[in-house]
């Protein structure tokens, strides 16, 4: 039961996120905005459908019940949550799925992102990891970290690209990592 109202809730989750993306796509388009890399988007929602699918899968066929260490995964996902929601407020009408950039655009670097370019994939990547981990299914985890790694390889590059061409995103973070937090000092 437990597995099965998780997965609910995160698959329900998914939903209301796409559903902020969409608006948020339509108030930047409207302000002049653009999409760059669709041609890997759809390897991006194949990718997330097909870790839900596998997920699914390897619990139910296996029987596989929560590990007797599944407060440390459930801990790190939770902590994830957060940092979910936090990246995304900061973000605000900024947020996508999709990669929008809007020319002349400063780039946000509040909340999480005045610490690294890039804290929302870091948190789908311990999602991505501790979700399985919490129902041990190990097959789920080790598989989708890899193939999210290689798709976020060719995202992230896109996406810099973007932001360096159309907006004040290498002057706002020269200097600063992409996925390691960082401090600056006064």
């Amino acid at each position: 039961m437990l597995f099965f109202t998780t997965i609910l809730v995160v698959i329900i989750q998914r939903v209301i996120e796409l559903l902020i993306a969409r608006r948020n796509e339509i108030w930047m388009k409207k302000q002049g905005a653009y999409e760059v890399g669709k041609e890997h988007y759809k390897w991006i929602v194949i990718l997330h459908t097909l870790f839900f699918v596998s997920f699914l899968f390897e619990v139910v066929y296996f029987g596989l019940k929560p590990a007797v260490w599944w407060f440390v995964p459930f801990l790190m996902f939770i902590l994830a949550q957060m940092g979910r929601v936090w990246s995304l407020t900061s973000l605000g009408e900024f947020w996508n799925t999709k990669i929008i950039v809007l020319p002349g655009a400063n780039v946000v670097a509040k909340g999480p992102y005045q610490y690294m370019r890039h804290p929302n994939y870091v948190i789908v990547g311990l999602e991505i990891i501790t979700l399985p981990l919490i129902f041990q299914a190990y097959g789920t985890a080790v598989i989708f970290t890899i193939l999210n790694a290689i798709v976020l390889s060719v995202r992230i590059r896109q996406e810099e690209e973007a932001l360096r061409e159309v907006t004040n995103y290498e002057e706002q973070f020269n200097g600063r990592y992409r996925f390691i937090p960082t401090v600056e000092k006064d």
